[in-house]
């Protein structure tokens, strides 16, 4: 019975150091690092133990997509020579056209 009463009195302490590791971690931690996380602060407490409570506090893993390359560098067609290297400033109209591609992550 006394465990209990420890488990009751340490369970709001708990939920915000899930809450807090979580958010640190960017919602990367599992219930094993959990687990280990919360050992580490002086929470002797199981696997199961952290499933519930990241149960609890509604905080889930968060799995990142893999890194995929869509560059084509093996192609054939021709590859421009860099007149401009990074002087934008040009004396006349009609010598030089940049453009600029702005990416957007959107879910």
């Amino acid at each position: 019975m006394q465990s209990s009463k420890i488990e009751d009195q340490n369970h709001a302490e708990m939920l915000e150091w899930v809450r807090l590791i979580a958010e640190s971690s960017h919602y990367s931690y599992g219930k094993r690092r959990m687990k280990k996380a919360l050992n580490a602060l002086g929470f002797p407490i199981t696997r199961s133990k952290a499933k519930k409570l990241m149960k609890e506090a509604s905080e889930k893993v968060r799995s990142r997509k893999k890194f995929k390359v869509t560059t084509n560098s093996n192609h054939k067609q021709p590859v421009f020579e860099n007149i401009l290297d990074r002087g934008f400033d040009v004396n006349a109209p009609d010598i030089a056209y940049v453009q600029y591609i702005a990416y957007i992550w959107i879910q």
